[in-house]
């Protein structure tokens, strides 16, 4: 069944790849060196690399022997702090915490093989501390580690020579005291001689791959090129990357810069590959340690932190609200009021306090001038509770030069137009249904579409407008729809008719800043199972706001997605937050199409922040309560600001 579902996702792909213009395969290359893109580590591990490389990183007979060959030289003990620096799968991590070693750390930036460490571990009943960042900027404190380990040729796919260095310097900062790196790292005066130009061999009965490789200009670093082949379905794969090649002198050398000291060699390493094919940069590979030789960092006393001051600012319950069934805020709005506050009580770090008065929102924030931190900005309704004007909260407090949470004007102003969303993502190579855009007078009835379609306000959030019968499967269907909203709803703006997918309805959230920390929570689904057969399976208006309808029961539930999708998913959604200008949190909503390719629906900054909403659901998945999401999005605020 999994091959099968590798097999449909792979196929998609490559017919999404078509579909955009984008060549799978670059034909003949003349200069290897032009197709490699800077960050290509980002892309290339994957399942694809785990069929490349797998004579040698799946190899357990292999991993056991180099586990042996590293724990004699750095002479392991059990209650030591390892770290497993871009632990890839995580084959050495368990396998050390197999022979009973208790503090085993992992991290790789490849959220692929992450989640395919964490699978791994649980199925051989290991407790791994396994998690996704980057080298050069380490997530743990000064002086944790014991030991700390770059294995497997992991070292050196910068562009710059700075970066590994930057990598080392975190690793000595990260590193006790007389604590020890050790370094697997492959030989480059040998590879610079021995390396095959061209070569291809199998993989598995199914794909084949072929690959190019050169020196690079200034001889520093191998230029590899692979094309990966299914005999049925053509090209998958081509990718370019580069390594830099180091010497035994130009590793001793950037150690010694960085400050390690006692470097020692410990001879190479040649896997046996049971293909017995080409190995690459895996072929010969040199084993180095150096030791840490340092003070104690100076752990400094914080003083007694003071309370910290915050606005909070909500949408004015004495006014008018269109998206609400009533046109007024109700019990369910004045509870949902309540839980926050309750959950912001909880935090004896802070002092909150509250404005909902739009008429006197100016003045009031003028008189708080000085005597507060920031704002946690929650007004989601807009000003004067007109959701089109939900930017103009963050333009004044950007006026009045106060800091807030959430996304800023411009991104809310993007946003809240899905057609420009749209555009943007397409830019982004990030897959969209198709769609057309009509503006209010247009004449539709020409126009080409493939039904079924949902026909959507362009402009407009909380489903405004979105029923049962905006999903639509002919013409007649589609001009009702269109009434229907400019009658039912008063919408007199442009509409976008989008082919409607009919896979999995899914949303994903991100809490933080991807410039700073930032979570990705997990991917939910909502459940149709509830909907007789003849309604169309939609989150619209009927399932937020209309409890006597049958969409009123939909739940959501933990999606179980190919790690492919999940990927496409979880990538393409950090492009958009920092190409849209996100901050803080956001929730981006995706569906499959018919064939299981995930498409994106629409961005939504500063969603929904209620107990019982999307992004809390999400949290309640990761293990993160209503009360710790709010303070995640505090804290993200706060780091961005500069307040931590």
């Amino acid at each position: 069944m999994r091959s099968q579902i590798e097999n449909r996702i792979s196929k998609n792909k490559t017919l999404e790849n078509r579909e955009k213009n984008s060549p799978i395969c670059f034909g003949p290359v003349l200069n290897l060196e032009e197709y490699v893109k800077k960050d290509w580590w980002k892309r290339v591990f994957n399942s694809y690399y785990l069929k490349t490389d797998g004579d040698v990183v799946e190899d357990q007979n292999i991993t056991k022997y180099e586990v042996d060959f590293f724990s004699e030289i750095m002479k392991f003990k059990p209650d030591h702090f390892i770290l497993d620096l871009c632990c890839g799968q995580g084959r050495h991590s368990i396998e050390l915490s197999r022979r009973g070693f208790e503090n085993i750390f992992g991290l790789d930036k490849s959220r692929y093989l992450i989640q395919k460490a964490k699978l791994n571990a649980k199925k051989n009943g290991v407790l791994c501390r396994f998690r996704e960042g980057d080298a050069r900027k380490l997530p743990f404190t000064s002086d944790f580690f014991d030991f700390i380990m770059v294995l497997g040729n992991s070292f050196g796919y910068f562009e710059s020579i700075n970066d590994d260095v930057q990598v080392l310097k975190e690793i000595y900062r990260v590193l006790k005291p007389w604590g020890k790196i050790l370094i697997d790292i492959t030989d480059g005066d040998y590879i610079k001689n021995n390396f095959q130009p061209r070569s291809w061999e199998w993989l598995d009965k199914d794909l084949f791959v072929c690959r190019e490789r050169t020196l690079s200009l200034d001889d520093q670093r191998l230029i590899s090129r692979e094309v990966i082949t299914h005999v049925n379905k053509g090209v998958l794969v081509d990718q370019f990357y580069a390594e830099r090649l180091y010497s035994n002198g130009k590793i001793s050398e950037i150690l010694k810069k960085v400050g390690f000291s006692d470097i020692t060699y410990h001879g190479i390493i040649t896997p046996e590959s049971q293909r017995n094919q080409d190995l690459g940069m895996m072929e010969q590979r040199i084993i180095v340690s150096a030791l840490v030789k340092k003070e104690w960092t100076e752990i400094r006393k914080k003083p007694k932190a003071r309370q910290k001051k915050v606005v909070v600012i909500f949408g004015d319950p004495n006014k008018p609200d269109v998206l609400k069934p009533s046109n007024i805020f109700d019990d369910d709005d004045f509870y949902t009021i309540d839980q926050l506050k309750t959950a912001l009580n909880q935090f004896r770090e802070y002092s909150f306090s509250y404005l909902d008065n739009h008429d006197t929102l100016i003045n009031d924030l003028q008189d708080l001038k000085g005597k507060f931190d920031y704002v946690l900005n929650l007004c989601d309704e807009g000003y004067f509770n007109d959701a089109r004007n939900e930017l103009h909260i963050p333009a004044l407090l950007e006026m009045l030069r106060f800091s807030y949470t959430g996304s800023g004007p411009q991104c809310l102003a993007f946003c809240y137009d899905k057609s420009l969303v749209r555009g943007i993502a397409r830019e982004l190579q990030i897959p969209t249904p198709e769609a057309i855009y009509i503006k209010p007078g247009d004449k539709i009835i020409d126009l080409t579409l493939y039904f079924p379609a949902i026909v959507k306000p362009n402009f407009g959030d909380s489903s405004f407008g979105i029923t049962q019968k905006s999903v639509v499967n002919n013409g007649e269907e589609l001009l009702s729809a269109i009434t229907g909203i400019r009658n039912q709803f008063g919408y007199d703006k442009p509409v976008l008719i989008e082919q409607f997918l009919t896979g999995k309805d899914l949303t994903m959230g991100i809490i933080g800043n991807p410039r700073d920390n930032y979570i990705i929570l997990p991917i939910i689904e909502e459940d149709y199972s509830c909907l007789p057969p003849e309604l169309p399976k939609i989150c619209g208006y009927e399932a937020k706001w209309q409890p006597n309808s049958p969409y009123w029961n939909i739940k959501s539930k933990p999606a179980n997605l190919h790690p492919d999708v999940v990927d496409i998913i979880e990538n393409s959604s950090l492009k958009l937050f920092e190409r849209l200008e996100c901050q803080d949190y956001a929730r981006f909503d995706w569906r499959l199409d018919a064939k299981g390719n995930p498409k994106l629906l629409e961005v939504n900054p500063n969603p929904g922040w209620c107990w019982d909403g999307h992004l809390a659901k999400m949290c309640k998945y990761a293990d993160i309560s209503y009360k710790d999401m709010l303070k995640k999005i505090l804290e993200g605020a706060e780091k961005r600001i500069g307040l931590i």
